[in-house]
């Protein structure tokens, strides 16, 4: 198993079965937000969360989608659903039960976080279940943006993948998988399999890298792209302001 989930090997056989030897190809930020400019709120800085610049990457494709109805699969404290709340009508957080999270963790409180920052927003629906088991059919077909990060593991990823297609509204909605990379020069060669092997073979042509995230995205729209260059030289930089407010 271990030599199975070496990055190089799985580079190898990825590229063996779907060709990508550079990833998937990178839409710049500031191509796909001209003049980008978004914040991410709330959000904690603590362990576990995603980086502020992609959490700000899905409020502002929401944003440029017209989103209204919103899907995550995976959740920590729910930072991701509660900033799409601000910009979506609808929102479903779906997570594994209470439950088993004490069964696997023995920790309780770890459990308890997961509602934390969702608990009290009146537009945020939550599911529990293993997303590998789960009956998804009630909500197929309903969604303009799906957001996958749940279970990091290649059979995982290319079964939420599978589901996040089918849980799109129509030709407009998109999906956002977070982890596609370790950092955002360095591809995480088993989740981009996963995502491949899940992914339509006629969308695959839309799937993409963001650049300066972890993020990739299925869009429908075409886009003028690179190939991934490790330690390149920056193109842009971002201006960070940081305030506190109280939970």
């Amino acid at each position: 198993n271990l030599v199975l989930q070496d990055e190089d090997t799985m580079r190898e056989e990825t590229v063996r079965r779907h060709g990508f030897a550079d990833g998937l190809p990178v839409i710049e930020i500031d191509q796909l937000f001209p003049n980008f400019a978004e914040t991410a709120e709330p959000y904690a800085y603590l362990s576990g969360a995603t980086m502020p610049i992609d959490t700000a990457l899905l409020r502002a494709l929401a944003k440029k989608y017209e989103v209204q109805d919103y899907f995550e699969i995976g959740t920590w404290r729910r930072e991701s659903v509660a900033n799409l709340a601000a910009v979506a009508q609808h929102c479903v957080t779906f997570n594994l039960p209470m439950d088993k999270i004490v069964e696997l963790t023995h920790d309780q409180r770890y459990a308890d976080l997961h509602s934390f920052f969702s608990k009290n927003l009146d537009n945020v629906e939550q599911l529990y279940g293993d997303s590998q088991t789960f009956d998804f059919k009630p909500h197929f077909g309903k969604y303009d943006m799906v957001f996958v990060d749940g279970d990091h593991h290649t059979e995982a990823v290319k079964r939420d993948t599978e589901t996040a297609f089918k849980l799109l509204k129509n030709e407009r909605s998109i999906i956002v998988w977070h982890d596609y990379a370790l950092d955002p020069e360095t591809i995480r060669w088993n989740v981009l399999s996963a995502i491949l092997d899940g992914t339509p073979a006629d969308k695959r042509g839309h799937l993409y890298h963001v650049s300066n995230t972890l993020c990739a995205v299925y869009l429908p729209d075409d886009f003028t792209t690179h190939a991934l260059v490790p330690y390149e030289t920056p193109k842009i930089y971002f201006k960070v302001e940081i305030s506190t407010h109280e939970c």
